[in-house]
């Protein structure tokens, strides 16, 4: 979805590192997180500050191989190597498919997925994970365990101004976030926490040292260059259509119209209503444009996944986020034409069983 908007920049977004440039393990070797890069530091801070959707002021910043390792490198700094159990870790239903998968590959002794949040009962610490907006669904989130102990982790990739009203700076303890939500680069494979502890802070470093040695410099850089020309353009849009936030969010608000008039015109499905609310960036009032759709296949159909497989529309299955098969999730960030071809088959499921079966009575 968003190639079109980056081709426009042209070279405003284009680096040169030449073959002798970043060689060594360390970017700053007197920083905790020694192998960040200073300028990505600085464009991460510059952005925030510009979008006001996270507080920056006394906090570490550690960059990761995609929020994937950041989350692997917080359940090892938060879990205690002399705990006579695995901590628990738990997140509300319908949660991130990954969450389950990615806690217990290692089959590790210091944490365990414990399910939905919802109706975790267990005494003792434990963490809760707080995706907000949350994917797959779209809702903002606040955390729902009411017991002592707890620690919060709240996964922030989607609070951008293009898919959520800019409420308020968050201010949590560890919040982490993603370049593949907030600019669509997806393959430079870099995310950065905001963490306020310092010595989680160390503990996540040390983890991602033992992980890789750090994280890919020449994804870093780019990193940087491409916030440097997200910030700038927001200041002084590079293009007729505004900044990428302007670009981004005039698309979702499209495709979100279209999506709503095709699941009305089947009327086999249903897709959850978001009140609106004010964003203090774009200065507008508007409901939230999730990235992902959460789609509800509505009675007779039992496994939704598998009805619109058979219409050659591909989704994945809500068993996988924690509930049931009547939901699946659909993302909204392909390519146009990708995403024009899906509403129209969407949108044309029950006129195609219909003449189906009337084929079927003669």
């Amino acid at each position: 979805m968003y190639e079109r908007y980056w081709q426009q920049t042209g070279d405003k977004s284009t680096i040169l590192i030449p073959g002798w440039q970043s060689m060594s393990y360390f970017s700053d070797a007197g920083s905790l997180c020694w192998f960040l890069e200073p300028e990505f530091a600085k464009e991460i801070f510059r952005l925030h500050k510009v979008v006001g959707n996270a507080v920056t002021e006394d906090r570490y910043i550690v960059v990761g191989t995609g929020s994937t390792q950041l989350y692997q490198a917080v359940l090892y700094a938060l879990s205690p190597l002399d705990a006579a159990e695995p901590l628990s870790v738990v997140s509300a239903a319908p949660y991130y498919s990954s969450y389950p998968l990615i806690t217990d590959c290692l089959k590790s002794g210091l944490y365990k997925w414990a399910g939905d949040a919802q109706s975790f009962n267990k005494e003792g610490p434990y963490i809760e994970l707080v995706t907000s907006p949350n994917n797959p669904d779209g809702f903002v989130r606040q955390s729902v365990v009411n017991k002592s102990g707890g620690i919060l982790v709240h996964d922030l990739a989607y609070y951008w101004p293009q898919y959520s009203p800019i409420a308020a700076a968050a201010d949590h303890d560890i919040m982490l976030f993603t370049v593949s939500k907030s600019t669509g680069h997806a393959g430079m494979r870099i995310g950065w926490a905001l963490v306020k502890d310092e010595e989680v802070a160390k503990k996540m470093v040390k983890y991602v040292e033992l992980n890789t040695i750090g994280v890919s410099k020449d994804s870093q850089l780019r990193a940087a260059k491409v916030l440097q020309v997200v910030t700038d353009g927001c200041k002084y849009p590079p293009s007729k259509e505004g900044s990428l936030f302007d670009f981004a969010a005039h698309l979702m608000e499209e495709r979100w119209k279209l999506l709503r008039a095709a699941v009305r015109q089947s009327g086999l499905f249903t897709l959850p209503e978001f009140p609106p609310g004010s964003c203090r960036f774009l200065n507008i009032s508007f409901a939230p444009r999730p990235a992902f759709a959460w789609l509800k296949c509505e009675a007779p159909i039992e496994d939704c996944e598998a009805f619109l497989r058979s219409n050659n529309i591909l989704t994945r299955s809500g068993i996988h986020f924690g509930v049931g098969p009547q939901y699946v999730r659909i993302s909204m960030l392909d390519r146009d034409e990708n995403y024009d071809e899906f509403v129209e088959r969407l949108s044309t499921i029950h006129l195609r069983q219909s003449m189906h079966v009337d084929e079927t009575a003669e």
